[in-house]
């Protein structure tokens, strides 16, 4: 554990680290990440946290481009199951 809120195992500081690192292993390591995430923690803020902190420096890195993409998706609605997504 590196005590990092937004990357506690450090998997996105490392991803970065990486020499040659291609885009199937950051989104490996991103989805480890993202399930390492403590609970209740909103992921888009640490998304954004982390792009500031690591995607801004690299932005041709292929981890900047998973986490733009995680972003993305965190930021789009989803429907909701049961009745209630059914309901007009």
């Amino acid at each position: 554990m590196t005590g990092d809120l937004h990357d506690p195992k450090g998997l996105i500081r490392e991803a970065y680290r990486i020499d040659g690192i291609g885009l199937a292993e950051c989104r490996t390591i991103f989805l480890d990440w993202a399930l390492s995430l403590p609970e209740g923690q909103e992921a888009g803020a640490a998304l954004r946290d982390l792009l500031a902190r690591y995607g801004e420096a690299d932005p041709d890195h292929p981890m900047t481009a998973v986490m733009q993409e995680g972003l993305a998706k965190a930021a789009q609605p989803t429907r909701r199951g049961g009745w209630r997504g059914r309901r007009r």
